[in-house]
């Protein structure tokens, strides 16, 4: 049985209207619709509150429709995605945030004659190239995260 015949038949077992069952959930009624005509589906946070709903198991909600099974694969892929994009961009704004600093740095001590010292007693391999290291680890991480989940 496909989940949408299966959504169908547990809301008449309960004697719901679309609309009740969609204000018991907190969607709307053509979201019920769509899930019961095969349309559309829902995300995993509904499913769990149809499976609590309903008093059946999410597995017995999801092992129905192969294609339901698969996009909630999809969406908790696309939840974890964030996380590590978010790691490998703040990576890349770092190495960005540290080029522009430096350069700003050079051009006080060029233009206006100052003497800043840019992390004094670092190697100066690490204080020339650490912005561009930075931003090419941030760059591929984020790059490979979207070829993995997309």
């Amino acid at each position: 049985m496909f989940f949408s015949e299966r959504l169908k038949k547990e809301r008449e077992k309960k004697g719901w209207s679309q609309t009740e069952l969609a204000e018991k959930i907190h969607v709307s009624r053509q979201s019920v619709s769509k899930w019961e005509t095969g349309k559309n589906y829902p995300n995993i946070e509904v499913i769990i509150d149809l499976s609590d709903l309903f008093g059946i198991t999410i597995d017995e909600l999801l092992r129905s429709d192969e294609e339901l099974k698969e996009k909630v694969i999809q969406d908790s892929k696309k939840l974890a995605y964030p996380r590590w994009k978010v790691l490998f961009d703040g990576v890349f704004l770092l190495g960005v945030f540290l080029l522009i600093s430096k350069i700003i740095i050079i051009a006080l001590n060029y233009f206006f004659d100052t003497n800043i010292l840019i992390l004094e007693g670092l190697p100066k391999a690490i204080t020339n190239f650490l912005p561009l290291i930075l931003m090419v680890i941030g760059g591929i991480g984020s790059d490979q995260l979207k070829d993995k989940y997309i």
